[in-house]
């Protein structure tokens, strides 16, 4: 067997997806059968309570498992570095996703540094509440990192290890992983490319997707990676906002005038503060993603 390192490593993460498994790998396999490309299959178990390591195992893949469930962010992160591959594709285990579009991101290397997988259709379950709570959050993304980001929470995807493993501080152990992954490489000039997909329903059982609470959350944590990086991007909206206010209230003696002088120092005690944040991150992208005073993982 040879020592080589693969070029590829194709990583899954989960949690009781064993009555997907067998198809997702086999599905990879078929894949790449006949490319070029040498690639390992790497599996990190997040403690699940079903069969799932072990038929990954069988299956001769490579397996790594938590000892306690951490969240799909955490087990994402676990494969990252674990990877042996310059070049990380990652899929959901649960077969939503086409394996057999891999190769074709692959193409795009080393041009890009990431390829998303944009899903041309949505099989996911609650629809009515899903669809418009993605919209919201993609829409927002994009405004922040002024770029058109046609599915930001997208599960395929396809990206040098180099260049996201000096950020992998900045991406939670919960599920918005994904998401982050593209606004980080977007925030600090990382070119990415996006290519289309099918989408299918998931196998075994019901999605986790919580739409009001889930669509918070993933919105703060937009919020909190555009202000290491892009802070003005928050900072200066906010700050002129609250100016504007200020002025509008003294212009129209909209009740006391000392709330629009509050406010108007509101703005600029804001606006200062973004400069501030911009600085650091400066500084932050010359340290090659490490804010100063903490270490990358």
């Amino acid at each position: 067997m040879s020592d080589e390192k693969p070029y590829v490593t194709v990583l899954l993460f989960c949690y009781n997806e064993e009555q997907a498994l067998p198809k997702v790998i086999r599905d990879i396999r078929a894949a790449f059968q006949g490319t070029k490309y040498s690639y390992e299959i790497l599996l990190v178990d997040d403690c699940s309570t079903d069969q799932g390591a072990a038929i990954a195992q069988e299956l001769s893949c490579r397996v790594i498992r938590h000892a306690s469930r951490r969240g799909a962010g955490a087990a994402c992160k676990t494969g990252i570095l674990s990877a042996q591959g310059t070049i990380i594709a990652m899929l959901d285990a649960d077969g939503t996703y086409t394996a057999s579009d891999i190769p074709k991101m692959l193409e795009y290397f080393p041009e890009f540094d990431q390829v998303n997988g944009v899903r041309t259709i949505e099989q996911g379950d609650l629809l009515l509440l899903r669809m418009p709570a993605k919209w919201l959050v993609r829409m927002f993304a994009s405004l922040l990192v002024n770029q058109e980001i046609p599915d930001l929470q997208t599960g395929l995807k396809a990206f040098k290890k180099d260049r996201v493993v000096p950020y992998l501080w900045a991406i939670p152990d919960k599920f918005s992983y994904a998401t982050l992954m593209t606004i980080i490489f977007l925030c600090n000039g990382h070119p990415v490319k996006y290519i289309p997909t099918q989408y299918y329903k998931r196998i075994g059982g019901l999605s986790k997707f919580h739409p009001i609470k889930d669509t918070a959350y993933v919105l703060m944590n937009i919020c909190r990676v555009v202000m290491y990086f892009k802070p003005l991007r928050i900072f200066l909206p906010a700050a002129l906002l609250l100016i504007l206010g200020g002025a509008l209230a003294l212009l129209y003696a909209v009740g006391e005038p000392w709330i629009g002088i509050v406010l108007i120092l509101g703005g600029l005690l804001v606006g200062r503060r973004g400069f501030s944040a911009d600085r650091i991150a400066v500084q932050c992208r010359a340290n090659k993603g490490k804010l100063p005073g903490l270490q990358s993982l």
